[in-house]
């Protein structure tokens, strides 16, 4: 069985950071592409950052290119978004989420077929 559980969200000042992780469980994260999407007020959930199988490609949206950092863990299975220089617009609940097909490498949601339960990060100015 396939579950992908977020941790580590909270709320925090502009200008701070924090670090969401992925546990996941019923398969090996070594062998699929993983991504971490958003959802904030009012809003469509978009794109946020990807890690392709290996770990040697990653992708970042434009808006949170240079303050997030994504990374994976194969011995734990467990995924990572360290978010630095955050923001109020990064104030959204962040789901992670694993790629339908293996060694697969795309970042279009559609592609994405297990989602985490999703965990708010919210940032105050």
């Amino acid at each position: 069985q396939v579950q992908l559980i977020e941790s580590g969200g909270g709320q925090v000042q502009a200008g701070g950071s924090l670090r969401l992780s992925c546990a996941a469980s019923g398969f090996a994260l070594r062998r699929f592409a993983a991504a971490w999407f958003r959802q904030g007020p009012g809003k469509e959930r978009e794109f946020a950052s990807a890690i392709s199988a290996g770990g040697g490609t990653v992708s970042y949206a434009d808006s949170v290119k240079g303050r997030f950092i994504i990374s994976k863990d194969i011995t734990k299975d467990t995924m990572y978004l360290q978010m630095n220089s955050l923001k109020p617009e990064d104030t959204a609940v962040y789901y992670c989420a694993r790629h339908a097909k293996p060694l697969q490498w795309t970042t279009t949601s559609t592609d994405y077929q297990f989602w985490g339960q999703g965990i708010q990060v919210t940032v105050s100015a």
